[in-house]
């Protein structure tokens, strides 16, 4: 039977029963729209928290610290022992040589002080921090009350809303006045030139002139001074930004980073630094380096360590993160194919009744020499069809479902006040995937039917009524 002969036939045989054939392609509809809505929520919720991990720089940010730091947070330090790399000072050499990796967009330091605020003649404790510009497409400061800073360098300050509370009732009311940021600034003292005792012949002692010189270079300590910084406030967020190691980069009160290094703060780091013999040299506890994109992160990573530094990233959460939003998944299509399995068995019983009804007409095909795959084929392309027309209609309710939730969800996140999200996704690997999916169970329903069909003899299926 030709191929045209084989189409035309179906069609007419599955307008001759619309009303049955209709009812059970509406019941595979049925089943591929729940399929979708459930496996478009799982994906709408997967990107939603990809989203917003990637904005808030964690999956595309590797911290960088020393190994004695990353030992002392319990770090993980694999296979340490045949490391024989050596521990690397984090200052500014190193993280001008990090910036020249490949995928590395910026690197910048953690800056993070206690300090107190003045503001309208009272004063308050808080934390400050520095944050770097590329800091504005974190999601954390979407809708922020306010706007982000003007300028990499200008002297304004976001406050962080509980902070915020403190310094008034009003939070709105603080955008545009100014306050005082009091800090500690670190100036190192001037080296101590004290010469060396002479021998009796005039001339210093043995080995004076190399420790005058390391004296030279080295200096005797630093002192802290107290300064006052006037500051503008431009805005308040609602979230505390985390940025670093362990929460590092936190603060109540977020200034731009070039203002926070311009201040020569007094850091932890400084003590030690000077304990080391290193001081006047600027070092940083933490570095954090930004790539490209997340599937950068382990070159970078790797990259790092072999350069004798300590690293820490997300990307060990990140798999696992993955693994869960599987298993989500497929939790959600097996209930969702619950109810494409109950549509299968209506094709089945639809194809068999169309058996008992149909016995004179198989009967005549195979007298007129149709073999028996023709009568099989003629059943497939039958329930092929209401597969097909179910998992595009299926498809479409679905993602009419999915966009229902949607905007109902959306509704009671603006009544709460929170931004709108998109709970649902329907990707075109979803449509493709469903319709033919859809389309496979149906042909596999039909095999059963169309088996028992080819198997009728001709003598007796004319002999039929």
């Amino acid at each position: 039977m030709k191929l045209g002969d084989l189409t035309e036939l179906a069609a007419r045989n599955l307008r001759e029963a619309m009303l049955r054939n209709s009812l059970t392609t509406l019941g595979i509809a049925v089943g591929v729209a729940s399929l979708v809505a459930m496996l478009s929520l799982g994906v709408g919720l997967q990107e939603l928290a990809s989203s917003r991990l990637t904005h808030s720089g964690l999956f595309d940010a590797v911290i960088v610290m020393s190994k004695s730091t990353m030992r002392g947070f319990g770090g993980p330090m694999q296979n340490e022992a045949a490391d024989a790399t050596p521990p690397r000072r984090i200052d500014d050499p190193a993280r001008k040589e990090l910036s020249e990796l490949p995928n590395v967009v910026e690197v910048y330091p953690e800056v993070r002080f206690p300090t107190e605020i003045v503001f309208e003649g009272k004063s308050f404790s808080t934390t400050a921090a520095g944050i770097p510009v590329s800091a504005r497409d974190d999601g954390a400061y979407d809708g922020m009350n306010g706007k982000f800073f003007s300028a990499p360098d200008a002297p304004e300050a976001i406050l962080q809303i509980e902070f915020a509370k403190q310094l008034s009732d009003n939070t709105g009311s603080l955008i545009g006045k100014e306050l005082s940021l009091r800090y500690g600034e670190r100036q190192a003292l001037p080296p101590d030139n004290t010469a060396k005792p002479e021998t009796k012949s005039g001339s210093k002692g043995a080995g004076a002139s190399t420790d005058a010189s390391a004296d030279d270079d080295e200096g005797t300590g630093f002192s802290v001074v107290t300064r006052e910084k006037k500051l503008k406030i431009v805005g308040v967020v609602e979230t505390e930004p985390a940025a670093g190691f362990g929460g590092f980069g936190r603060g109540r009160l977020l200034i731009p980073l070039a203002i926070a290094q311009a201040l020569k703060i007094a850091q932890p780091t400084d003590m030690r630094e000077m304990l080391r013999g290193q001081n006047g040299k600027v070092s940083y506890d933490s570095l954090t380096v930004r790539v490209k994109n997340p599937a950068a992160v382990q070159s970078v990573e790797d990259a790092i360590k072999k350069m004798g530094f300590g690293t820490f990233s997300i990307l060990d959460a990140t798999k696992n993160l993955r693994l869960v939003f599987i298993v989500f998944d497929s939790l959600l299509g097996i209930f969702g194919s619950l109810a494409l399995t109950v549509a299968s068995l209506g094709i089945i019983n639809t194809l068999v009744m169309a058996i008992l009804e149909r016995r004179r007409e198989i009967g005549i095909l195979k007298a007129l020499g149709a073999a028996d795959r023709d009568v099989r084929r003629l059943f497939f392309a039958e329930a092929g069809a209401m597969g097909l027309f179910g998992g595009i209609v299926g498809v479409f309710l679905g993602w009419a479902i999915g966009r229902a939730l949607n905007f109902a969800t959306n509704v009671y996140l603006k009544k709460q006040g929170l931004p709108p999200i998109d709970l649902s996704s329907v990707p075109l690997w979803l449509v493709g995937s469903a319709i033919g999916f859809s389309f496979f169970v149906s042909l596999i329903a039909g095999m059963y039917p169309a088996s028992r069909a080819a198997k009728l003899d001709p003598v007796e299926a004319l002999r039929y009524e």
